[in-house]
């Protein structure tokens, strides 16, 4: 906790500095001025953004009967979460139909990256040493940070759980079992050790396996009176581990710093598609996946006006695709890919008034692709970040404003290099409080950004074209925010609202050129996105020991075609993009007992971009509830779980062909020490 007499050093602090390398902070810390008392809480800066913010905490991942990373992420308005089946199944993130390549995921302030395929695969993910998930649209408020963060249309933020120590205990941690329906088996650890009074270490490990073997009914038309049959999926195993270790410093009261080592390794097969008469179809696809990195952060106070911060990273990827049932001349097809990364980022904030900051940083990024066919181009991207950002704060209005410039440098060692880039991608934003008695505030957004072809995009055999123009977006956001505390009954509620528009030019698509098994990557696309998101969040207090904490979130979108108007699908919603989707999650609290129900739900999609009736697919709705009983014990306090996924028990697709689990069932013991 700080104390500081003069507020408006305090109000740009707070928004400036908090969560940005400050990771011993609570969850609440309560800041005291001459006038009023203000409670910086992660529900306060969601309440306060300019551009649409939301937060999850990792007590509220605790109620959302979540595995990994995407069964949270699906809670966030606005989210569509393209997923495949099954635990080991690829899952990736689109914010706004804006698309994965758009979206950009960070682990603990540094983004991760995956130059093939300019997606991540965030089912690789646990939860279970994360304290918070953030999703930012448009962009953050924070100005200090690194240039490549202010480069995406929306981020999502990871951040796990630093060390923390009550009283003088030296060493704390974790234990955790789980297990559950298909065979999971996930055993996991956390230590955390204080070695100094400036430096503590934490080190995580974590396995998980699955048979992946669920039933699903599988339907040989789309009439009621057409047959059925159960089938069994098969090639959906999985075997993962995670390791990390992290450093943390603070080596003065000015000057702080952390390591973090994270290798992830996993084998998993790929079910193929769901074929009539034809279960076995692609059963024999692996995939091969290892991932490694290091990356460091130090961040230095030269005065109250001038701060700056350094942050480095070293990334290798590993991707072995095996497809043994390949009818050809070699009878299979195995692809082996290597990437590294070397990243480096310098920024500097300054305090110019007691309202008014600045802040200027540069990104630097080398990465290369090895591949294992022969002539394979070996390409190599440089690319460099530049942004300049500033920022007004006052009791009523926050304003940003932000100008990056982009600049790559392609080249090979066989073959063509691609086309350099340059751009400039503005953004400005601004939230007003025009009452001051109540917690009203209105905000708007515009952001002008673009995303980078992928090397798959621009270097992928017989695919590839290396003068592709980036993808370029255009965002633009209204909105309002609403929230009351601390009432008798009602404890918090707070309310939320954006309506938005979109655009996509340059769209990269893939073409068919000469016959259908020659294909190329050309700019032609372009879609046109309108839409509304809606949240409430609230807190209320039963009785002095039984709370109930509910959320919802709505989710309106039009994402259609404009490409071509003399093209059948032009004007046609995208595929997999439902007009009405949702969340809703509440959990009941009662002393050492809580009851959670989670519901996911989906309008109807199309699975092809022409909307015929031969590509719709059905809405659906997934319900799941737990029960935790958490027991004080001379080794820690000892948490059991239970949990009912999917109690419907319907194999819904939210890819067509794609089955998803029915009714699963897990158990989950930990011990906190």
């Amino acid at each position: 906790m700080r104390v500081f007499k003069q507020k408006v050093f305090l109000l740009i602090f707070v928004v400036l500095t908090v969560g940005n390398g400050v990771t011993g902070q609570t969850v609440a810390d309560s800041l005291e001025l001459p006038e009023v008392v203000i409670s910086e809480r992660f529900r306060d800066r969601e309440m306060r953004s300019t551009a649409p913010r939301h937060i999850l905490i990792d007590e509220q991942i605790g109620q959302l009967n979540a595995l990994q990373l995407s069964d949270a992420v699906k809670h966030f308005p606005g989210v569509t979460i393209r997923d495949y089946g099954g635990i080991g199944g690829l899952k990736t993130i689109s914010v706004r139909s804006l698309g994965a390549h758009h979206t950009a995921v960070s682990y603990n302030g540094i983004v991760l990256s995956d130059q093939q395929t300019g997606q991540i695969d965030i089912g690789r993910f646990s939860l279970d040493n994360v304290e918070r998930l953030t999703l930012h649209n448009g962009q953050d408020d924070r100005i200090f940070r690194p240039a490549r963060t202010f480069a995406a249309t929306s981020a999502l933020e990871i951040t796990t759980a630093a060390p923390r120590f009550a009283d003088n205990k030296r060493v704390n941690g974790k234990a955790t079992l789980r297990g559950g329906s298909f065979g999971l088996f996930n055993p996991s650890l956390l230590i955390n050790s204080r070695l100094s009074e400036k430096v503590s270490a934490s080190i995580n490990g974590e396995w998980m396996s699955s048979r992946g073997d669920y039933p699903y009914l599988l339907r040989y038309g789309s009439s009621a009176g057409d047959s059925t049959s159960w089938e069994r999926r098969i090639n959906g195993d999985v075997e993962n581990m995670r390791l990390e270790s992290s450093l943390h410093a603070k080596f003065s009261a000015s000057s702080r710093g952390g390591l973090r080592l994270y290798y992830y390794s996993s084998e998993r097969g790929l079910p193929g598609a769901t074929i009539y008469h034809n279960t076995l179809h692609d059963a024999g696809q692996r995939l091969w996946d290892r991932s490694f990195f290091l990356q460091g952060h130090f961040e230095h106070a030269l005065s109250c006006k001038w701060e700056l911060q350094a942050n480095g990273k070293f990334q290798q990827g590993y991707l072995r695709y095996l497809d043994p049932t390949y009818l050809g001349a070699s009878g299979k097809v195995e692809d082996i890919f290597t990437q590294f990364e070397r990243y480096g980022s310098l920024s500097a904030l300054y305090r110019a008034f007691p309202n008014l900051s600045f802040s200027a940083s540069s990104d630097l990024i080398s990465a290369t692709m090895h591949g294992n066919r022969q002539g394979f181009t070996t390409p190599t991207r440089l690319t460099t970040h530049a942004v300049i950002a500033a920022k007004w704060v006052s009791e009523r209005l926050l304003a940003t404003a932000s100008l990056l410039r982009t600049q790559t440098f392609e080249s090979t060692e066989n073959g063509v290099a691609a086309t350099n880039c340059n751009r400039l991608s503005p953004y400005l934003s601004a939230s007003f409080k025009p009452l001051y008695a109540h917690e009203l505030r209105l905000r708007a957004f515009y952001k002008k950004s673009f995303r980078l072809p992928t090397f798959n995009d621009l270097y992928y055999p017989q695919v590839g074209v290396r003068n592709l123009l980036p993808e370029d977006a255009e965002q633009f956001n209204i909105g309002l925010t609403f929230g009351t505390t601390n009432g008798a009954l009602l404890q918090q509620f707070t309310f939320m609202a954006d309506a938005y528009h979109n655009r996509v030019d340059n769209k990269i698509v893939a073409y068919p050129t000469g016959n259908l098994h020659q294909w190329a990557m050309i700019n032609v696309g372009k879609v046109i996105i309108n839409g509304a998101d809606l949240s409430m969040e609230s807190v209320t207090a039963l009785t002095d020991r039984m709370m109930i904490r509910a959320g919802v979130s709505y989710t309106w979108q039009i994402a259609s075609d404009r490409t071509d108007p003399q093209q059948v699908n032009y004007g046609h919603q995208l595929p997999y993009t439902p007009r009405h989707s949702g969340s809703a999650r509440a959990a009941l609290e009662l002393k050492q007992l809580q009851l959670s129900y989670t519901l996911i739900w989906s309008g109807e999609r199309y699975s092809n971009g022409y909307n015929d009736a031969a590509y719709r697919m059905q809405g659906y709705a997934d319900h799941s509830i737990s029960l935790q009983r958490s027991f004080s014990t001379p080794l820690g306090r000892l948490l059991l779980a239970g949990e009912a996924l999917n109690l419907t028990g319907r194999n819904y697709e939210i890819v067509r062909n794609y089955p998803m689990p029915g009714r699963s069932y897990r158990l989950t013991l930990s011990i906190h020490f």
